[in-house]
């Protein structure tokens, strides 16, 4: 199981996005790695 993950996040509003879509407009966009907890 992976340990980190992509995430899309709207610089703006703050909502996720998928991540091909934060790509294409990487002048209001950020990609985000964020750490995947291990499930209890």
């Amino acid at each position: 199981m992976a340990k980190t993950r992509k995430i899309g996040r709207d610089a703006i509003t703050g909502q996720f996005i998928p991540v091909k879509v934060a790509i294409r407009r990487p002048s209001t966009t950020v990609v985000e790695t964020i750490k995947v907890r291990k499930r209890r």
